[in-house]
């Protein structure tokens, strides 16, 4: 699925009796709003109240670490390492050490530590539990997406394996009553990566057909299924032999079925 971002825990000070203008709830506001050059503009002012400065660390991390992905300018990324390290997390309450873990997870993720930013990703599933339900969606999507582009660095027996452990994570919460939109889609795709062309297939199907029934972001969720299926489910089962031995016409077979199952998916 296409990466989007995770927000960052409500703005609680102001429950707290803090003033409109706190430059903490400012900067998270503005994060969650996509704001980010400002949003770190408002967390480098709060990082200034010592009482505030660890969470306003890893506010700043964030920001530049979305102001990073649109640019991919490297000082963003030196920027959301230092304010990283700058963040002690003995200070942080339990859902500002989860912003903290996936800010982590991301800046791993960028310089290329894929195995370790699943790691990372898979800590903070671990302390969601006060997430928003939409974001631990989203970091699902994370650490999936990151332990794929493990798994395409690694060849044989190891890029199986790495794959399973995504579709043994997926399944429980594709299974599920709503169905998380992440999940639908990486069943499908984890199954293509390691080369079960029928259950990749299958999942994609039942992932179309559920698609609006999904918990979490579910926008792009159809569109994201679309791209896998044309671009490697329909290839991968029309190279098989099971195929009738010509891909061009085992291609539009299923490009056929393809489109008569998204006359069939749940309507809105």
């Amino acid at each position: 699925m296409s990466m989007k971002p995770i927000g960052l825990a409500a703005a609680v000070w102001l429950a707290l009796g803090a003033a409109p203008q706190d430059p903490l709830v400012r900067a998270r506001q503005l994060y969650n709003e996509h704001q980010y050059e400002a949003a770190a503009v408002a967390a480098r002012e709060a990082s200034r109240v010592p009482e505030l400065a660890d969470v306003a660390a890893v506010v700043l991390a964030r920001a530049h670490l979305e102001c990073y992905r649109a640019s991919g300018e490297a000082a963003d990324l030196l920027a959301a390492r230092q304010a990283l390290a700058a963040a002690d997390s003995r200070r942080l309450a339990p859902r500002d050490r989860h912003d903290l873990l996936v800010g982590y997870g991301e800046l791993l993720y960028f310089d290329g530590h894929y195995g370790a930013a699943a790691e990372m990703f898979g800590a903070a599933l671990s302390s969601a539990g006060q997430a928003a339900p939409a974001d631990r969606d989203l970091v699902l999507d994370w650490w999936a997406a990151a332990l794929d582009r493990e798994a395409q660095l690694t060849t044989g027996a190891d890029r199986e394996r790495l794959y399973r452990r995504v579709i043994d994570r997926m399944e429980p919460a594709a299974e599920a009553d709503p169905p998380s939109a992440a999940a639908l889609y990486w069943l499908a795709a984890a199954a293509a990566g390691a080369g079960d062309a029928g259950r990749a297939w299958h999942a994609a199907v039942s992932g179309w057909i559920r698609a609006p029934l999904a918990a979490g972001p579910r926008a792009t969720l159809r569109a994201d299924l679309e791209r896998l299926v044309q671009q490697a489910i329909i290839p991968l089962r029309a190279r098989l032999p099971t195929a009738g031995g010509d891909a061009r016409q085992a291609a539009a077979a299923m490009q056929r079925d393809w489109e008569a199952v998204k006359e069939i998916g749940i309507r809105r």
